[in-house]
């Protein structure tokens, strides 16, 4: 499953066009965030993608968990927001 790594300064309409297409092409995608702005911008992402598939008849689903990532050798928590058309 292809996954795509949010920040706090991504744009959402970016990373929406980036999660409609891999769904389109794949049928799933996961989102990962660190940090309280990157989930904001990921949520809102997931939000604005969920209107650019709809009209093909994808219903998009998400299912969020913990994830246990590592940055510079630094273990840290993750949001994930695991992506699939339903």
């Amino acid at each position: 499953m292809e996954i795509l790594k949010v920040s706090a300064k991504s744009q959402p309409k970016s990373v929406a066009g980036a999660i409609a297409a891999v769904l389109r092409e794949k049928g799933a995608v996961e989102v990962q965030a660190v940090g309280a702005g990157a989930v904001n911008q990921s949520v809102k992402s997931i939000a604005i993608a969920r209107g650019y598939v709809a009209p093909n008849g994808i219903d998009l689903i998400c299912i969020p968990a913990f994830s246990k990532i590592t940055i510079e050798d630094e273990e840290r928590t993750a949001i994930k927001f695991q992506l699939e058309s339903r």
